[in-house]
């Protein structure tokens, strides 16, 4: 005869140990989270804000490029008065006129010349405290680009002559300055990681990348300041061609690199 067993089953109910789970899965969860967060901390101090954290140094370095300019740019203008504003303006066209066809009898190519101002404004004679219009003054400013630096002293003085009474902003510059400015620039860097070089061996650290970087640019292409004359106002005189140097402009760009060391 087979000898059976009684087995007892003791079930604890679940309002029993649901308590005892849920408390150890939320301290799993509160070790697992406090972990993660140690180390995105750490990952931290080598990105995004937390970069200042890092170990770096800061360097800088300058680069120079002298060069001829290769064009030059001028404001020609005609200064005109008159009682009415309407002979004013028709005086000042037909003068501007003039000036433009002899820029362009020049060799000045229509899309080098560009109107840069217009101005009609009256003009005002004070008398025991009182003001009272006595005529309009028009000045037209036209804006012109040489491109034959030889002919500059020519220019200037054909303009007076064809009625230009007024001449400002005139500077030396570059059609296209980029290549100088590429120049300049490699020369800064090259600079500036030279420095970074000697300083790394100084400080007995290696070199990491670079964490950032800034550039400033400047010239020297400041304009002639304007001028006005007795001969070319057209007050007398001779329109003799005046003596303009350009010189060399300089374009100097400054960086700052920062470098990772470790």
């Amino acid at each position: 005869m087979t000898e059976e067993k009684r087995i007892n089953l003791k079930i604890i109910p679940p309002e029993r140990y649901l308590p005892y789970v849920v408390v150890a899965v939320a301290a799993f969860l509160i070790l697992f989270l406090g972990v993660l967060t140690i180390n995105k901390i750490k990952e931290g101090q080598y990105i995004g804000q937390e970069s200042q954290y890092k170990n770096t140094i800061f360097v800088s370095g300058q680069g120079k490029v002298l060069a001829k300019p290769d064009i030059g740019q001028v404001v020609l203008s005609v200064i005109s008065q008159a009682t009415t504003a309407a002979a004013a303006q028709k005086s000042n066209t037909e003068k501007m006129n003039k000036v433009t066809k002899a820029m362009k009898d020049l060799g000045i190519k229509e899309e080098d010349l560009k109107t840069a101002s217009y101005i009609i404004a009256p003009r005002y004679q004070y008398i025991s405290g009182r003001s009272n219009i006595i005529g309009y003054e028009v000045t037209q400013g036209l804006e012109v680009k040489i491109r034959e630096l030889d002919k500059v002293g020519e220019i200037l003085g054909q303009a007076a002559s064809a009625g230009a009474n007024q001449v400002g902003s005139l500077t030396f510059t570059f059609d296209d300055p980029e290549k100088l400015k590429s120049e300049a620039r490699q020369e800064a860097i090259d600079n500036a990681k030279a420095k970074a070089k000697d300083l790394a061996k100084s400080l007995g650290v290696s070199l990491g990348k670079v964490t950032s970087f800034n550039e400033s640019t400047s010239d020297d292409s400041t304009p002639v300041p304007m001028y006005s004359s007795k001969e070319a106002l057209g007050m007398g005189g001779g329109t003799a061609a005046p003596d303009i140097q350009t010189g060399q402009n300089e374009i100097q760009i400054d960086v700052s690199i920062a470098y990772e060391i470790y």
